[in-house]
């Protein structure tokens, strides 16, 4: 099994819906409007390092260069086709940044060394590969990886891309199914969304709806915080349900949980720091 003893991050987006005709600002097809959470999760602590609120019309690779602003070197950032932006992926590289993506099926390559795969049998292809036609900024030369992936009890053909040359196939495929962790911090907040009723907003200016969802943010830092002050060990959804029903009550939280009979379980949200456990890892 391998361990990374750096950070990793995870970006990733959440659309919220939105009224289009009490909300125009937010519309981005005709009938439809939406806000957008962009989000940087660090995977060892589960907590967000960076969010952008934004309406669902801006374009996810406009929003990559600010979520991965604060990135220091030696660190990885994994994240979805839909940020891709190659001038932005050269940047990182120059940083001393590590990345993992998913490839866009009209990317224009060419191969420049190709790696045997028959040891492995979920690894399709493996190969270093360079943009036909790069922009100035873009990277030189990429890792291009071809791998069969479980999802939802299926086998799925998947294209992965990195700047890390010589990791093992199976470790990147790996790392990028690891990204789908962050899905389980946006379920997280849907629990909270429904306490503070984020599907009904106060007002209808765009700055009433970002400080609705920041409120959100900042109740699921609170929450967490309090999980780990009094060593939380059961499921997060049961701590809202708890904290929910005591929210009008004159207690002190920490006591709450310390009496709650499960509090000392063992914290299960916490994850060893610059130790991320991957499952699979050869």
């Amino acid at each position: 099994m391998r361990r990374f003893r750096t950070a990793i991050h995870l970006v990733d987006s959440s659309v919220i819906e939105l009224v289009a005709s009490c909300l125009p600002w937010a519309r981005h097809r005709r009938r439809k409007a939406a806000a957008k959470v962009h989000l940087n999760l660090e995977m060892q602590s589960f907590l967000p390092k960076m969010a952008i609120i934004d309406t669902a019309a801006e374009h996810d690779s406009k929003r990559a260069w600010e979520l991965c602003a604060q990135i220091l070197e030696g660190e990885i950032v994994i994240f979805d086709k839909a940020y891709v932006d190659f001038d932005h992926l050269g940047d990182l590289e120059r940083r001393g940044i590590f990345w993992v993506t998913r490839a866009k099926e009209n990317m224009v390559y060419r191969v420049i060394k190709k790696f045997p795969t028959s040891h492995e049998p979920k690894i399709l292809k493996d190969e270093i590969i360079a943009l036909q036609k790069p922009s100035a900024g873009a990277p030189e030369l990429m890792r291009r990886i071809v791998a069969l992936v479980e999802v939802e009890g299926k086998q799925r053909e998947m294209t992965f891309l990195t700047n890390h040359l010589e990791w093992a196939p199976w470790t990147v495929a790996e790392l990028y199914r690891c990204r789908w962790d962050i899905e389980v911090f946006f379920k997280q907040i849907k629990q909270i969304k429904q306490t503070l009723q984020l599907t009904d907003f106060i007002g209808q200016n765009a700055n009433a709806v970002r400080w609705q969802i920041w409120m959100a943010l900042l109740v699921y830092l609170l929450i967490r915080l309090h999980a780990f002050l009094s060593k939380w060990g059961q499921s997060f959804n049961r701590l809202v349900t708890l904290l929910r029903s005591a929210l009008w009550l004159k207690l002190d939280l920490i006591s709450l949980l310390d009496n709650y009979g499960t509090a000392k379980a063992g914290f299960r949200f916490h994850r060893v720091i610059n130790q991320p456990y991957l499952p699979g890892f050869s």
